[in-house]
């Protein structure tokens, strides 16, 4: 770990950052001031914080002001970390929390090397993010106007036989209902426009979504992971989109722990007891893999579609690809034989599934600074 002489600890906000010094060695952490949160005064605290122009190490927590003041800070030329908020230390009995206790504490446990710093993506990095969820917020969307579109059909006693819905067949029936009263025909057609607009929206994203991945430099690991069997290319972008390079994990392992996909323990003495997965790290990825594991019910084979995709990659990846394939089939076959119900044995492919994805994306070279 880098040596500095001094430390400050910000506690950002919308309109205003509360700033704590501590300076290196064992004296009490000094509160500064409340600046406004805007450029101009940020760059006036870090000249005052260094008249000599010595480098500062400076933290803030995550939050929803994002990683603006990161990024100005580091190009002021000084250190600078995004820290998790979960995995701060606070005592427990601490009940008084303000703006300036916040800002002294973090400049205090970040000169004690006590914080954890979260990856911060570059900015084409995390414009990519951005529309990767923009479109998950558009699918979410989607679903809740099917829901109350079925929901409202149900009440009418309108049922639909067909083969599947949401096809031209199914919004075809649609069209040829007629309802009791004039003002329910237009809430019903009110609905179906609502349905429409929203398929229409994410549609133009996820396009959106493929001609953004023709100048993306994490292009090649986003093809190398379609080969995968469950995941094409909005999974493939979503994982990459949230993660980066992932190669800076250590290990599938590693990777696993980050996602929140391993079982949580409380084991004391002679107990040893195991839950549920611990849920934490990145909600985001975690689900779009538990979506992918669900391919896995299905025997192993290689269909046209998946074998397509996997002639784009190496020897290699196809190799991983396959065993990935027979290794989870299997896998979900011996937990639904052992007795545990589908949605475990899905969570549980899920894990193993991002260890291959791990195998996958170190097989595939990629400029580190260009993945950042």
């Amino acid at each position: 770990m880098t040596e500095f002489s001094v430390y400050v600890g910000l506690d950002v906000h919308k309109d205003t950052i509360a700033v704590a010094v501590a300076t290196a060695g064992r004296g009490a952490p000094q509160y500064r001031n409340e600046i406004a949160n805007t450029p101009t005064a940020i760059k006036r605290l870090i000249h005052k914080l260094s008249p000599d122009g010595e480098v500062l190490s400076v933290c803030y927590e995550a939050g929803p002001c994002g990683y603006g003041v990161h990024r100005q800070i580091t190009d002021l030329g000084h250190d600078c970390i995004v820290v998790a908020p979960g995995l701060i230390p606070r005592r427990a009995t601490d009940r008084i929390k303000t703006d300036r206790r916040d800002a002294l504490s973090l400049a205090r446990l970040h000169r004690a090397g006590e914080l954890t710093p979260v990856w911060v993506p570059g900015q084409d990095q995390e414009a990519m993010r951005d529309l990767t969820r923009a479109r998950e917020d558009l699918k979410a969307i989607e679903r809740t106007a099917r829901q109350r579109l079925g929901a409202f059909l149900l009440r009418h006693g309108h049922v639909y036989h067909g083969k599947s819905r949401w096809t031209q067949a199914h919004f075809r029936w649609i069209e040829r209902l007629t309802l009791g009263t004039a003002v329910q025909q237009i809430v019903l057609q009110e609905y179906v426009d609502t349905v429409i607009t929203a398929q229409r929206r994410v549609a133009a994203l996820t396009e959106q979504m493929r001609q953004a991945l023709d100048t993306w430099s994490l292009r090649p690991v986003v093809e190398a992971l379609m080969a995968l069997r469950g995941v094409q290319m909005i999974t493939a972008m979503t994982v990459l989109a949230e993660l980066g390079d992932l190669t800076r994990f250590d290990s599938p392992s590693q990777l696993m722990a980050y996602l929140g996909l391993v079982p949580s323990e409380h084991s004391s003495g002679h107990s040893k007891r195991q839950g549920g997965i611990t849920k934490t790290g990145n909600g985001h990825v975690r689900r779009v893999l538990v979506e992918a594991a669900w391919a896995y019910r299905f025997p192993a084979r290689k269909s046209d579609a998946i074998q397509r995709r996997a002639e784009q990659t190496s020897d290699n990846v196809q190799a991983i690809a396959w065993h990935a394939q027979k290794r989870l089939c299997g896998r979900y076959r011996h937990l639904i034989g052992a007795g545990k119900n589908t949605p475990l044995a899905t969570t549980a492919v899920a894990r193993e599934l991002a260890g291959f994805i791990w195998a996958i994306a170190c097989e595939v070279p990629v400029n580190p600074a260009e993945a950042a």
